[in-house]
């Protein structure tokens, strides 16, 4: 049985656990111009109008902040249809108040990342074509360059009304413990593929040749220890496998110190 993962698999809904869950709603809901798609007392579903579940934030007014340099979530970033909508939306969150933390020319996509108020990191992106991706080596190139935000606002002429309809979880970028214990278990475990390991301190991962599905970093530092269960921020990930056979593979990889739902198609990792 082949341990590469199916072209086909994608990241599906991210979990955070908030302090403050009004506030974190109106951020998502207000500024950036995500739809609540379910709410009650303790948790709400958001994404597109008409779409699939993007981001769940469950309540805990008595969760704690992870500790400083702790692993966890370096960012979930929420990618967009076209180069248009991304500067809709950078058009509509400088209109509603929000700051951007900085800027990017990824190569492979055009990026800008902000932070939300429970200090969550987060990237609104648009991809470019595949066709023009830079390769060197048989790997993709990831550059880190300005950003032409001006060229994306003359491109978006007014601002998005609402997250555009399409938009997906585009990737996760992860802080971990070591960056080869990472690779043991997302790459010979899970089945995900190289992308590149030119980042120092950080490997990049997907399936499909995609840019990146997970990132990895120690940029905190190398033996970095899990936050203590309960803590704010980052609870779990689905990752859609569209193919019974490689997800009892890779149910069958379940290695010490990960835990795993089961939920239709999607393999939820839990603080994974």
């Amino acid at each position: 049985m082949s341990k590469s993962l199916p072209p086909e698999t994608r990241l599906g809904s991210v979990n955070l656990r908030v302090g403050d869950l009004p506030r974190a709603l109106a951020f998502y809901r207000d500024v950036l111009g995500f739809s609540v798609l379910a709410e009650d007392d303790v948790s709400a579903a958001l994404g597109a109008e008409g779409g699939r579940p993007l981001l769940v934030l469950h309540s805990d007014p008595e969760a704690t902040p992870p500790p400083e340099g702790a692993t966890g979530l370096f960012h979930v970033a929420f990618l967009l249809p076209t180069r248009g909508d991304l500067g809709a939306v950078i058009r509509r969150v400088r209109e509603q108040g929000g700051a951007f933390d900085g800027f990017s020319d990824h190569n492979v996509s055009e990026a800008a990342y902000l932070v939300d108020p429970e200090g969550n990191g987060l990237e609104l992106y648009a991809d470019r074509s595949r066709d023009v991706w830079h390769t060197s080596d048989g790997r993709i190139f990831l550059a880190t360059e300005p950003l032409d935000v001006e060229g994306l606002l003359l491109g978006a002429p007014e601002a998005a009304p609402a997250l555009p309809r399409g938009t997906v979880v585009g990737h996760i970028h992860l802080r971990v413990s070591t960056l080869e214990g990472a690779e043991a278990f997302y790459v010979r475990r899970l089945g995900f593929d190289v992308v590149t390991r030119d980042y120092p301190g950080a490997l990049f991962v997907s399936a499909g040749g995609y840019h990146h599905h997970i990132g990895l970093n120690v940029w905190g530092g190398v033996g970095a220890t899990r936050p203590p269960q309960g803590s704010l921020g980052l609870t779990s990930f689905d990752l859609i496998v569209p193919s019974t056979e490689a997800r009892m593979r890779v149910l069958g990889e379940i290695g010490e110190g990960y835990l795993f739902d089961l939920d239709d198609n999607a393999i939820r990792i839990v603080r994974g």
